[in-house]
């Protein structure tokens, strides 16, 4: 299997390294003379500035490029893509991406990927991967590839785009938006370092939650919360709900606090009880299907 990842990137990186222990040939492209010379001698594989050129002869092309310079490099290695190949992406948003692919990309199979693991990661054993098809020939690619993931343990699920830019909206838009104004809250109090000396665990999410989001790689912060298309709802609803909390804590009004919080705690082991009954159910179906 030949396998071009456009993107000399920490993620292109780990890909090129994944890839060479499978025993695949690998090519990495990336704008970097200098990095690309480096990363050829220093794992033994064929680099090149071309794109065109890394796409030409792969079966597979890994787009493992920023959000921003994704539609540029989709046009540039269109021209040459061709009906034997899959290209696929590895970008956090699915629905902007798998469009920009299917608008240039008009011969070869397109895939949506999403790795949710970062490139200190250690093989995808255990790890999670999710897979964007939308149509019937998408999907016979999907089921092939999951199938493939599952083997090495990684945990596999197929979805739309759309479904997984919802679920993105939860499990990274929100965080990070939370993350970015608590940053910049804590920041702004002359005590903040002092304070994390006596910090307890609730804190210590806190800070760790704030700290982790300024790390975040700008491009991603930045098309994370303007390209998921409910996330903006999701926020507006976070803002309203805590000005109505801090309306009732400058009002004193203790008791509709403790209501809320005691609301809340309701919904949430109803949830918990539902998911506990759905697992006993399947469990139960299980057993009944071996016997």
């Amino acid at each position: 299997m030949r396998i071009a990842i456009l993107g000399a990137g920490k993620m292109g990186i780990w890909f090129t390294n994944f890839c060479k222990n499978k025993s695949d040939t690998v090519i990495l492209a990336g704008r970097n003379t200098e990095k690309l010379a480096k990363l050829k001698k220093e794992l033994q594989i064929e680099t090149t500035t071309d794109f065109q050129e890394a796409v030409q002869n792969a079966d597979i092309v890994l787009i493992c490029t920023s959000i921003s310079s994704f539609e540029n490099i989709v046009k540039k290695i269109a021209p040459i893509t061709h009906k034997e190949q899959v290209i696929m992406d590895i970008c956090s948003i699915k629905e902007h991406t798998v469009n920009i692919m299917h608008q240039y990309i008009k011969t070869a199979t397109v895939l949506g990927t999403h790795p949710v693991f970062g490139p200190g990661s250690n093989g995808i054993n255990h790890k999670t991967c999710v897979l964007t098809p939308t149509n019937p020939q998408e999907e016979a690619v999907a089921e092939q590839y999951k199938q493939w993931l599952e083997k090495e343990g990684a945990n596999a699920f197929i979805m739309t785009p759309q479904k997984h830019d919802e679920l993105m909206s939860i499990i990274l838009g929100l965080p990070h938006f939370i993350g970015l104004v608590t940053c910049e809250t804590l920041l702004a109090q002359e005590n903040f370092t002092e304070s994390k000396k006596l910090a307890g665990t609730t804190y210590r999410m806190l800070f760790t939650l704030a700290e982790a989001t300024a790390q975040e790689t700008p491009d991603l912060f930045a098309n994370v919360q303007t390209k998921l298309s409910n996330l903006g709802k999701m926020e507006e609803s976070f803002i309203q709900n805590a000005q109505s909390l801090l309306d009732l804590m400058k009002n004193n009004n203790t008791t509709e606090i403790m209501s809320r919080i005691e609301r809340l705690r309701t919904k949430l082991a109803k949830i918990d009880n539902d998911h506990n009954k759905s697992y006993e159910t399947m469990y139960k179906m299980l057993q009944s299907t071996e016997e």
